[in-house]
């Protein structure tokens, strides 16, 4: 026979064991840390990947679509001010404005205004029945620049004096505005139609300077970029990729590739461009990164110094670098004093 006393303290400690198991916290596994969400340009254009530095004194429409906008900050000063017109990278499809914080308290504090332009994705582009795709956001960055010159007295501006920089396929529009005859049309009816489309220079980083397949496979054979801009999509039943389908179409669009691969247009009476790669060249070898590979950069500077058109190339260890980084190219050209 069991003691009343034994079972009396055997409960006792059951019933201590059992507070003290629900007073402590239940062990759990480690959870494994979630890779942060990638940011996606959702269409819309107040949706920023990274808080503005400075509030920009204006967000204003240059067009009607809802992706037709841009910042404007103003600069302190009596006198007409350079403009530096930023255009996001993102390859067309994504990316937005925020991506001018970089360049833009040192812009400021150098004395000349800023714009970053938002414009119509490819995505956007294709549904506007836009042929080929990449037409829209390029038009739609020309009718940006135009727009801010027809502001020039309401915004202080110098329009003699712009600025373009930007990154990826925000570098490609901008060398494609550096390197394409103006688009003004003098005879338009509509004023903003009529201001040019110029530049004073471009400093512009990874930019993809040639739209070519066949230039992009032979000076990187990796390279998997460019389909998109004109629409084109590879075959999954017949296992075609996307480019291998842009590089077997090149000859039936080449006339896309010279209206708008910046390596076509280029001539020698172009403003002065400035490229800026974080990665050595390797011609002719896969990279890691192909579509920003600084191969780009060699061939159209090659390209360039063969017709005389003034550019600078700058990536890790280059030779005859002038100017370390696109906001000391910018102030160099708009500001002539800080040559």
């Amino acid at each position: 026979m069991r003691s009343p006393l034994l079972a009396s303290v055997v409960a006792l400690t059951l019933g201590a064991a059992s507070l003290y198991a629900a007073d402590t916290p239940a062990k759990t596994k480690a959870e494994t840390p979630k890779a942060p969400v990638r940011f996606q340009n959702d269409g819309n254009p107040e949706r920023l990947k990274n808080p503005l530095l400075i509030q920009p004194d204006e967000n204003v429409a240059y067009g009607s679509h809802r992706m037709q906008v841009m910042y404007f900050w103003r600069a302190k000063s009596d006198k007409p001010t350079p403009l530096l017109f930023y255009i996001h990278g993102g390859g067309w499809t994504n990316g937005d404005r925020s991506a001018v914080n970089g360049m833009l308290k040192e812009s400021l504090a150098a004395g000349f205004s800023v714009v970053s332009v938002e414009y119509r994705t490819i995505k956007d582009a294709t549904a506007d029945g836009v042929v080929p795709p990449v037409k829209g956001p390029m038009l739609d960055c020309a009718r940006a620049l135009q727009f801010c010159r027809s502001k020039a007295k309401e915004w202080n501006l110098d329009k003699t004096k712009v600025g373009a920089a930007g990154g990826s396929a925000g570098a490609c529009t901008s060398l494609w505005l550096a390197f394409h005859d103006d688009l003004a049309d003098p005879k338009s009816e509509d004023p903003i139609a009529r201001e040019s489309t110029r530049l004073t220079c471009a400093a512009v980083q990874v930019p993809q300077t040639s739209l070519d397949p066949h230039q992009m496979r032979e000076w990187t054979p990796n390279s998997t970029y460019g389909a998109h801009a004109f629409g084109i999509v590879g075959d999954s039943k017949k296992k075609t990729s996307s480019f291998q389908a842009f590089y077997e179409a090149r000859e039936k669009i080449m006339p896309w590739i010279k209206e708008y691969s910046p390596y076509e247009l280029v001539t020698r009476d172009d403003p002065p461009v400035g490229l800026f790669f974080g990665s050595v060249p390797n011609l002719g070898k896969n990279e890691k990164d192909p579509t920003h590979t600084a191969n780009f950069g060699v061939k159209l500077k090659e390209h360039c110094d063969e017709i005389k058109a003034p550019c600078e190339l700058v990536y890790p260890g280059a030779p005859n670098v002038v100017h370390a980084n696109p906001n000391d190219y910018i102030k160099a050209y708009l500001l002539p004093s800080a040559k």
